[in-house]
């Protein structure tokens, strides 16, 4: 994800790392030149003229819009259920974190307070990775005992089952008589919150917006872009490429967009910076439990996750 400062109106007009433009450059250009040709030919090319009047573009033009705020509204809608899913994780993570340090009966600077600090973090790169479709080995080699590493290489849930052994940390602490039913129950239900992010974040991973409703307005609104010229070579004459281009950065850049972010928890320039959060989620657990915190290079103007 790529994060700026707020920049002045002027050179937000020029802004090209994060905005949808190169990616539609193409088709803008291939548009432009249509727009020139159906200009430069108007009522020579074959001794025919498609003349159409602009005023059903301009009522087209305003149905296509409303459709297209319903598709950005339903893809932002993903995006931002995946951000609050993803600051639920952080706080439920430091709410465990704090049992453990502090009503788990284990002294804070304990090899199994620092076992569980670890499972945490591990459970967070665990579902960054899954919901990625990444290999997720190198982060949880360095954060998990070998013989739980070798049993989660070949899982494909991984984060379940990490939960699985914290809930079996857990379960020790009150064979051990550290903790009580009540404790218990406490850390159970932070559980069962982690629970309901991993299946919330997998609902939205697995569940595309449909195709075919995707199909339809794609195909609408470069049907409606490439009529353009035809309504308007007639009353603009030459202003029509660039009248044209500009309606169709519009269209075509909100459907970009829209695409982008339906899938937030993938690595383009717009979508959710889980690199950031996930580093930030070890980062607050460790400093919790008085850890030196890893060296992590972000110090740029902007952050491309």
């Amino acid at each position: 994800m790529i994060r700026r400062k707020k920049e002045n109106w002027f050179k937000m007009l020029f802004i090209w790392e994060g905005s949808v433009l190169p990616q539609i450059l193409p088709r803008l250009t291939l548009l432009l030149f249509t727009s020139i040709s159906i200009v430069a030919f108007k009522g020579t090319l074959f001794h025919y003229n498609i003349h159409l009047n602009p005023a059903p573009f301009t009522l087209f033009g305003i149905a296509l819009a409303l459709f297209l705020g319903f598709r950005n509204n339903a893809s932002y809608e993903r995006f931002w259920e995946g951000r609050r899913l993803w600051g639920a994780l952080l706080n439920d993570t430091r709410s465990l974190a704090r049992q453990a340090l502090t009503i788990s009966g284990y002294d804070p600077d304990s090899k199994e307070v620092n076992t569980f600090i670890n499972y945490l973090i591990s459970f967070t790169y665990a579902l960054k990775h899954q919901l990625r479709n990444t290999d997720a080995s190198a982060d949880l080699k360095e954060r998990l005992s070998p013989l739980l590493h070798i049993k989660l290489s070949k899982a494909k849930y991984k984060p379940i089952l990490i939960m699985k052994e914290m809930s079996v940390w857990v379960q020790n602490a009150k064979i051990d008589g550290r903790i009580d039913s009540i404790v218990q129950t406490a850390f159970d239900n932070n559980f069962d919150k982690l629970s309901d992010i991993v299946g919330g974040c997998e609902r939205i991973a697995s569940t595309p917006i449909p195709y075919t409703y995707r199909v339809l307005l794609h195909r609408t609104v470069y049907l409606y872009c490439f009529l353009l010229p035809f309504g308007f070579v007639e009353s603009l004459g030459w202003f029509t490429p660039l009248i044209v281009v500009f309606i169709a950065y519009t269209f075509v850049a909100l459907e970009a967009i829209a695409d982008e972010i339906e899938e937030p928890f993938g690595t383009e320039p717009n979508d959710l910076a889980l690199n950031e959060m996930t580093r930030m989620i070890e980062n607050t657990l460790l400093e919790m439990a008085e850890k030196p915190l890893p060296e992590h290079l972000e110090s740029y103007k902007y952050i491309i996750d």
